[in-house]
């Protein structure tokens, strides 16, 4: 008994509380039986909820919940300060300090190693991180349990870290009152289905709901139950699945599988990276509504997109909107450049050239960003145009940071950039003008291929070649066809710009799955070589005889990755119509429903449960 209490209670850091385990839903089971008879009294329901949550983050994240404590209960004081202030001097230093206290505390846990690396490159020394709160930890313990030389990133930090940024911004804003009640507060900032790995929640959307009384109706309830079946059935028979059985092996060994493998898994795990996140978001979702809380939509079916700019007002919305919110639109957004535009692009170079180890990549950043502002300063009318690129390229390359202080993640951050600004380039161009930059370009690629037959180069000569052949057949189309006759086939051109913005989303995703599940001290290093790996791979000669033994000896994972890719490309009003159709069927037949779904699942359970992607940020 004293056993089965221990493990109840205690923190296991090899155990964490995951949305795919029976422990957590026993857990739910019994949260919401105690909910069942408190739902009705608001102040005694957000308090149970609160100290809930808090048992949840203890659960999977041991004694980092101090740190949850402590950024509750600053961000709490300091938004009344803000509030109370009688100048707008002392409410912007409310705010400064606000931030500073939350970013001081996420560069600590996050990019530790990265400034002690940049130090140590700088001049020549030889620091080591020192976790200075496992020391202080240390002085009330007599055996000096924790590690002081080793800093361990707290899961969920950067999603609650960014949520108590929004509420002390929106009270700095006036676009809410302070919360008045600290266990209401408490309960905003670590309300456990999306505590550990989103979506972030604005304080604006969901402080007013703490207020509202509880209510589900019969539809309501048949939709959480979906979102939560759902949720569990992307992760579990897609990303896990997919990533045990095919993609986390060619990653750890890319050298050691052929370049239709490795392509096979950069796209096999741009679905894994989907049905993972979003799955946790569909069933923190669900969870949520069956307590009467509604969080927002974090994806909608983003591998439909058309173009880069479009993929990111469908992926992660929620970071996406927090970005532009409050980086972009501060930084000047499509209007004007200001001192945090220029501030960026000077930190932004200097952090390149510490991670690529070369001065010459600072020194082209800071000639692009110059060229800018001069033709900006020059060319009065498309100013915005130039300044709105400018400080959507700089809040990219931060979102790539946001993830790790790795070089990969900020080349993934940049690439997303670039292929925002070309796509808002492209549009603007005629055909012939269009055409004539894929001639300049694929013939460029293909003289350095000649004086350098490098496999990156062979990479971009194959994907220019089917933008090519794509765009060759849309311009002769819309050379002898009349306007008319043009809008009728509109939907191939979109199918195209489909196929086209996933294969672009999926090259990126290299430099993110590369820089993933490493340890920060050696990240940087690691996560180059496996991208370089990989590259070298893909970029030689294929043996197209094993490709057909391959596809047999994977013909499962494959199958279940172009499943997977025909469901996320189904009608938005199909999928809105079987979801309805799911809820509004008599409890008993959902109930059945149920039962054979998670039986199903469990076939699918590995042997060891994959924590989701996103709890490593």
């Amino acid at each position: 008994m004293q056993d089965l209490l221990y493990h109840i209670f205690a923190f296991d850091p090899h155990s964490p509380l995951l949305f795919t385990q029976f422990y957590f839903w026993a857990f739910f089971a019994l949260v919401y039986a105690v909910f069942s008879l408190v739902h009705s009294k608001r102040l005694l329901r957000n308090a149970f909820l609160f100290f809930v949550s808090l048992f949840f983050y203890y659960k999977t994240s041991g004694l980092a919940i101090l740190i949850l404590l402590f950024v509750t209960c600053s961000d709490f004081l300091i938004a009344k300060r803000i509030d109370s202030a009688q100048t707008q001097g002392r409410r912007k230093a409310w705010l400064t300090l606000s931030v500073v206290l939350d970013l001081g505390l996420l560069a600590f846990f996050k990019y530790a190693y990265f400034f002690t690396n940049l130090v140590n490159d700088l001049f020549s020394t030889d620091f080591h991180v020192f976790n200075i709160f496992a020391f202080v930890g240390n002085g009330f313990s007599t055996n000096g349990i924790f590690n002081a030389d080793n800093i361990v990133l707290p899961v969920g930090i950067s999603f609650y870290i960014f949520q108590v940024i929004s509420y002390t911004a929106d009270v700095y804003y006036k676009r809410i009152k302070p919360v008045s009640n600290p266990l209401d507060f408490g309960f905003y900032v670590s309300f456990f289905p999306q505590l550990v790995a989103g979506p972030i929640v604005r304080a604006s959307e969901f402080i007013p709901q703490l207020y509202k009384p509880f209510h589900l109706g019969r539809r309501q309830f048949g939709i959480a139950v979906f979102w939560i079946l759902n949720g569990l059935a992307k992760k579990l028979i897609l990303s896990d699945y997919l990533a045990v059985n095919f993609i986390d092996r060619v990653f750890d060994n890319p050298l050691l599988f052929s370049g239709f493998e490795n392509l096979m898994a950069l796209f096999l795990y741009s679905l894994q990276v989907y049905a993972d996140f979003s799955g946790y978001t569909d069933i923190a979702i669900g969870v949520a509504m069956l307590m009467g809380f509604y969080l927002p939509q974090n994806f909608n079916s983003p591998y439909k997109a058309p173009n880069a700019q479009n993929f990111w007002k469908l992926w992660h919305i929620s970071l996406s909107k927090w970005l532009q919110t409050y980086l972009y639109i501060p930084l000047g957004g499509n209007r004007n450049t200001s001192f945090g535009t220029y501030f960026w692009i000077i930190t932004i170079s200097l952090v390149a050239m510490i991670l690529s180890g070369s001065w010459v990549v600072t020194a082209i950043l800071l000639t692009l960003a110059v060229i800018v502002l001069v033709v900006a300063w020059r060319v009065p009318d498309h100013r915005r145009k130039l300044y709105a690129n400018l400080n959507s390229l700089i809040t990219m390359l931060l979102g790539g940071l946001w993830h790790g202080a790795s070089w990969n993640f900020m080349i993934w951050g940049g690439l997303n950039g670039i292929g925002m600004i070309v796509y808002k380039f492209w549009k603007d161009m005629s055909w012939h003008l269009r055409m004539a930059l894929l001639l300049v370009v694929t013939g460029g690629l293909i003289a350095w291929r000649h004086w350098q037959p490098l496999p990156v180069v062979n990479l971009f000569i194959a994907w220019m070649l089917l933008i090519d052949f794509g765009s060759l057949i849309r311009y002769i189309y819309f050379l002898f066809t009349k306007t008319k006759e043009q809008k009728k086939f509109e939907w191939i051109a979109n199918a195209w710009a489909v196929i086209q913005t996933f294969i672009f989303i999926t090259f990126t995703r290299l430099f993110f799955r590369s820089g993933s599940n490493l340890d920060p001290a050696t990240a940087n290093h690691e996560a180059w070589q496996t991208a370089q790996d990989m590259v070298r791979q893909i970029g030689s000669a294929w043996n197209l005889s094993v490709i057909p033994d391959i596809c047999i000896a994977y013909y499962k994972v494959f199958l279940l990755f172009v499943l997977g890719m025909i469901i996320h490309w189904l009608p938005v009003n199909l999928k809105r119509r079987y979801r309805l159709c799911f809820a509004m069927q008599p409890v008993w037949v959902m109930a059945v429903e149920v039962v054979l779904t998670v039986f199903v699942l469990y076939q699918f359970v590995t042997s060891d449960l994959q924590a989701f992607i996103y709890f490593q940020f």
